[in-house]
């Protein structure tokens, strides 16, 4: 496989269409995977009911352009995503898409748009899985003829980094999603996200590095200007090149690890376009980074001493209870009209924080972790 990652500076939305297209002529082109009457499903990251200047979702000017792009060369560009689960119904993904412009966008460029939580999923075997041998997929990933990841640049609170592969979470149904993180440990849920990248293996990505986000990521975090825009046919390739660029160790990202260990991607991608070293920029780490950086070991050993715990704000809290729904180990409970996270059952996968819609779910240090991370 090609594994050619391009990089090239773009500062503007209403300039993605162009920077975009250079990007993929620099590893080969639209053409080379796309041919005409060819049903393209774009796969952007809609996580939450924001609009786009919270750099939460991908930014609609990048899905306008690849719908016009996809176009352009006689595809079908199809748009789809589940979005995380803030409420009992079926309605998140649906207000998600409304609320991030994604809607607005595919209408306009005359694409069919699909919400993965209300058009179904089948239920698959996945060959050589670490985790996750049986999964659900959703049911317009497996009628594709191809597949375009289009991930945001953001950092994550329990994988440090979130991109291209890890954009590949939201095709799976949120029981899927719960039991990857109740495996408790980053090196197995990069396992597990690799199991559901070996499944669907999309044939490009493009990443929406305008406006990326740094610190308490993939939701909390603060939106920052990284200026690029990025393309590879290889996932784990452009997730590699992605997360060193905004400062990271590529090899410390657990998705990053384990598609490696199983002969995904190459350790050394070839870098196209504008030099790394132009465009690097430091993001702030997650607050929960320091322990993702940890030995495993060290991690179960110290894990009583060593902890950056989520608690809720109740002053903030409206009690609509997204962390309640997405908590995996079922570790909050609602006493006396607020809501309350059992310390000794949670497991700090974070996603009460990720998927709380008005930052309620703060975090605690404990003594050990305030002193490491001093000043940082």
């Amino acid at each position: 496989m090609n594994t050619k990652v391009s990089v090239v500076q773009c500062t503007d939305y209403l300039k993605v269409k162009d920077a975009i297209k250079e990007a993929l002529d620099l590893i080969g082109g639209l053409e080379s995977i796309v041919s005409p009457g060819s049903r393209v499903l774009l796969k952007p990251n809609v996580l939450a009911i924001k609009q786009p200047e919270a750099a939460v979702n991908t930014h609609p000017a990048i899905v306008s352009a690849m719908c016009q792009l996809v176009k352009e060369v006689g595809g079908i560009p199809v748009v789809g995503d589940g979005s995380g689960v803030t409420s009992s119904d079926s309605t998140a993904t649906a207000k998600a898409l409304k609320a991030s412009g994604i809607e607005e966008a595919a209408f306009n460029c005359g694409a069919e748009l699909i919400n993965f939580e209300t058009s179904g999923f089948i239920e698959v075997d996945v060959p050589g899985a670490k985790q996750f041998p049986r999964l659900h997929i959703a049911k317009a990933v497996t009628e594709a003829d191809v597949i375009i990841s289009l991930p945001k640049l953001k950092t994550h609170e329990l994988t440090l980094y979130t991109g291209a592969v890890k954009n590949l979470f939201g095709a799976i149904p949120r029981k899927d999603r719960k039991a990857a993180h109740y495996l408790e440990d980053r090196d197995l849920f990069g396992d597990a996200v690799v199991d559901i990248y070996s499944f669907i293996r999309p044939h490009l990505a493009v990443m929406d590095g305008v406006i990326g986000m740094e610190g308490d990521g993939p939701s909390a975090g603060i939106p920052i200007s990284a200026g690029v825009i990025m393309a590879s046919y290889d996932c784990v390739a452009l997730d590699l090149v992605a997360s060193e660029l905004i400062g990271f160790d590529p090899l410390q990202i657990p998705t990053n690890k384990a598609a490696l260990s199983r002969g995904f991607g190459t350790e050394n991608p070839e870098i196209v376009g504008v030099p790394l070293e132009k465009v690097k920029i430091k993001f702030k780490m997650p607050t929960g980074g320091v322990l993702a950086l940890m030995p495993r070991f060290l991690r179960r050993t110290l894990r009583k001493h060593f902890t950056v715990k989520p608690f809720i704000n109740t002053s903030v809290c409206t009690l609509c209870k997204a962390c309640v729904l997405n908590c995996s180990v079922d570790a909050i409970d609602e006493k006396n009209g607020s809501l309350k996270i059992n310390e000794e059952k949670c497991i700090q996968c974070y996603c009460c924080r990720e998927l709380c819609p008005v930052h309620a779910v703060e975090i605690k240090k404990s003594l050990l972790v305030k002193i490491m991370t001093r000043g940082k």
